[in-house]
């Protein structure tokens, strides 16, 4: 699919939002007054920023609060339920520590739950998506819940815990990635099963459908070459997991803290970049892009 840049900033920003919100609400880091201000707001321009971005790209920003009302069908309504949900019950958590010096602890567990299954909901909004099998897989919400959980981490201060589950989040990456490289073509889904006419012999197309571009291959066929997809892959193996990993061991700095962050960042934006533009949807066969 095209990777649009506000859908890559959504996931990355609030995905890394939720996760330090998610540490937060379990009192890890254990700050209060202006300290906790700093991590709340840290956290919320991460989160609320990255539900913005999302709304531009919908068809009618304007319309987004009709996002709320399908909450039995859609994974995209129960995400914007459970992320006002956690922003609320996080916001209440944060109003006692940062101005009462109380720790409502109930508040903190509940918001941090939410903020989880916040993650969950964004990634089975794309989990539950038969049309690109890449994505159809219970990988797919383990691997944004193990990135959300250890850049949460890393954002908190959490050394001991990031240095275990940044590892976790990379073999999980790793495991996603093999699995779908060949996910389209166990799907069994191919010209013949998606026309139908696949009991009257061999289906092929005897021409391209259109002479020029038009919205389906613009929004949902994007075609990266393997080698470029291997350096990107590598690009985000290095920049999300390792370096972190190795500036975390090094002797504790601030500045040494903050390069770990960006290049975490850096790296799952390329990740998410990929996520997007490796998915193959099937609307590609009849394109005879795939």
């Amino acid at each position: 699919m095209h990777p649009a840049p506000s859908v890559i900033i959504f996931t990355t920003l609030s995905g890394l939002g939720f996760g330090l919100l998610f540490w937060l609400g379990l009192g890890m880091p254990a700050v209060t007054g202006w300290v906790a201000f700093a991590f709340f707001a840290i956290a919320y321009a991460l989160a609320v920023g990255g539900l913005l971005a999302s709304t531009f790209h919908l068809g009618h920003p304007e319309r987004a609060i009709k996002a709320f009302s399908q909450w039995r069908t859609s994974w995209l309504s129960r995400e914007a339920w459970a992320s006002v949900a956690a922003l609320v019950f996080m916001g209440l958590y944060a109003l006692g520590l940062v101005f009462f010096d109380a720790r409502w602890t109930v508040l903190g567990w509940i918001g941090a739950a939410l903020s989880l299954v916040t993650v969950y909901s964004t990634a089975m909004i794309y989990g539950q998506l038969k049309t690109v099998p890449r994505w159809k897989s219970s990988l797919t919400p383990a691997l944004l819940l193990a990135i959300s959980i250890s850049g949460g981490a890393l954002l908190a201060g959490q050394v001991t815990a990031a240095l275990i589950l940044l590892p976790i989040a990379a073999v999980v990456q790793v495991i996603w990635w093999v699995r779908g490289d060949t996910a389209l073509k166990t799907s069994g889904t191919d010209m013949a099963s998606a026309t139908g006419l696949g009991g009257i012999g061999r289906v092929r197309a005897f021409e391209a459908p259109h002479t020029g571009n038009n919205y389906l291959l613009k929004e949902f066929v994007h075609v990266v070459g393997r080698k470029h997809a291997l350096k990107l892959r590598g690009i985000a193996l290095v920049l999300g997991y390792a370096a972190p990993v190795v500036l975390l061991l090094l002797p504790f700095g601030h500045v040494l803290a903050l390069i770990a962050v960006a290049a975490h960042l850096a790296g799952i934006a390329a990740s998410r970049w990929l996520f997007f533009a490796e998915a193959e949807h099937v609307v590609g066969l009849y394109y005879g892009k795939r």
